[in-house]
């Protein structure tokens, strides 16, 4: 009987004490976590102070939010998952209906004094307002980060780069001797679960992402949890904003060589040109860095073509000047020939006069109205004037008209042809097109061996 009742006490104390304690506030009336027991947060959680407290990390990349190259800023969004042991918690989750973890607010428990190395502006994102403990006495804490870090920019190769940024963690104040830092993910697999949580990634392509863990030596140095970061960037909005058009500028600077040299067209086309390469040199300049060790191979590429259309331009305002200079002795020529050809028109002028008042003289010998005559009777006559010592002089005249026309006319033909330096400048045009389309091949053979040496 005896046995009966205490088998029926130790039955009905099993099932009545698990409903007693079946919520969050007995575990932590159990563990005495309280706000007023401040013990738990002032003080590294060890019940001896020569064993450190080991800390695993796991950073994941959500996004690539921006990289500012002229800053020489990176700004990813990451997620932060820290764990450690607190060796004050610990309960049976028998006693209390199974519950095996619990979640405090943020402030309760003792935390890592993890920073980042690189971060240069504090965490926009509002901090993680809980952390969660299980039953063994394991600490987690999850947090989102936007970051504003600092990353050295190799910008060589620009727009074709690949850039490497690093995460540093480490702690603020403890040596090795209190904090240990463990990674509890592989590049590899950090690699891959960015991947899958990745929701943005700005012009960049996420490659991948490597974990190194940098031990300490003795107790008084630090470890350290690296992240490196590596992405590439998409070039092909710079190809078609930016390297075309410097390319077909650079064509149409081949083409003016078809412009003729005679007018000013020529010359406003290649300055056109030429200033359109100088502000495509100014948005470059506002994107790249000016902290660069190396000048980058974009910059080579601009500034090679600006030399390039400055080195034809000068050509053209040389050919010009020759043209010009042959052109004043032309002038001066022809307002020679523009005073002789004034003289001859008045001699063919006093010439024709001379020989009308003639032949007015000499029909009025022929036909005098005084005799009585009929022109019947003077048409015999006329017939034998025609062939009088005026018509000779005519037939003289014709010979000598003909004659100074013909010299006009050659005259004329010698002006239509090039003057000396007019032969001079063409050929100089000629030489130099050669020699412009040798440069620019040897440009681009040069720029391709920079590209494959020093890349």
């Amino acid at each position: 009987m005896l046995w009966t009742a205490f088998l029926f006490l130790l039955f009905f104390t099993d099932e009545v004490c698990p409903e007693k304690n079946c919520s969050y506030q007995d575990v932590l009336s159990f563990l005495k976590l309280t706000k007023k027991n401040e013990l738990f947060s002032m003080t590294r959680p060890v019940q001896n102070y020569k064993h450190p407290t080991y800390v695993s990390l796991e950073v994941l990349l959500y996004a690539i939010l921006d990289v500012v190259e002229k800053e020489q800023k990176f700004i990813p969004y990451v997620w932060t998952v820290m764990r450690w042991h607190n060796e004050y918690i610990y309960w049976d989750p028998n006693h209390f209906c199974g519950i095996d973890n619990v979640s405090l607010p943020a402030d309760t428990l003792w935390k890592p004094d993890l920073t980042i190395e690189e971060m240069t502006e504090k965490d926009k994102a509002p901090p993680s307002p809980y952390l969660t403990i299980n039953n063994k006495g394991y600490v987690e804490v999850q947090d989102d980060m936007v970051l504003v870090s600092t990353c050295r920019m190799h910008i060589y190769q620009f727009p074709f780069d690949i850039q490497k940024c690093n995460l540093t963690f480490k702690s603020i104040i403890h040596t090795a001797k209190d904090i240990r830092l463990l990674a509890s993910d592989n590049s590899s697999e950090a690699t891959e679960w960015s991947r899958e949580v990745m929701r943005t990634q700005y012009e960049w392509l996420f490659l991948n992402m490597g974990v190194t863990t940098i031990n300490a030596t003795d107790s008084v140095s630090q470890d350290f949890i690296v992240y490196t970061i590596t992405m590439k960037r998409r070039s092909i909005l710079y190809i078609v904003n930016f390297l075309l058009p410097v390319l077909f500028f650079l064509c149409l600077d081949l083409a003016s060589f078809m412009v003729s040299d005679s007018g000013g067209e020529k010359l406003s086309f290649q300055v056109t040109v030429l200033l359109a390469v100088t502000v495509l040199q100014l948005i470059l300049n506002e994107i790249l860095p000016a902290s660069s060790n190396k000048i980058p191979l974009i910059a080579v590429y601009c500034i090679g073509v600006f030399a390039l259309m400055l080195l034809s331009l000068l050509e053209t305002i040389l050919v010009m000047y020759l043209m010009e200079k042959d052109s004043v002795s032309k002038d001066s020529s022809s307002d020679r020939k523009e005073s002789s050809s004034e003289e001859f028109n008045k001699h063919v002028i006093f010439h024709n006069h001379h020989r009308d008042m003639n032949k007015w003289n000499q029909c009025g010998c022929i036909h005098d109205g005084s005799t009585g005559e009929t022109p019947s009777e003077l048409l015999p006559v006329a017939k034998e004037t025609s062939h009088s010592p005026l018509s000779a002089e005519s037939h003289d005249f014709e010979k000598e008209l003909t004659k100074m026309l013909s010299l006009l006319l050659d005259s004329r033909t010698k002006e239509e042809k090039h003057g000396y330096w007019t032969r001079m400048a063409q050929k100089i045009n000629t030489v130099f097109f050669i020699f412009y389309i040798t440069t620019i091949s040897m440009f681009f053979v040069f720029m391709y061996y920079k590209w494959n040496t020093e890349g």
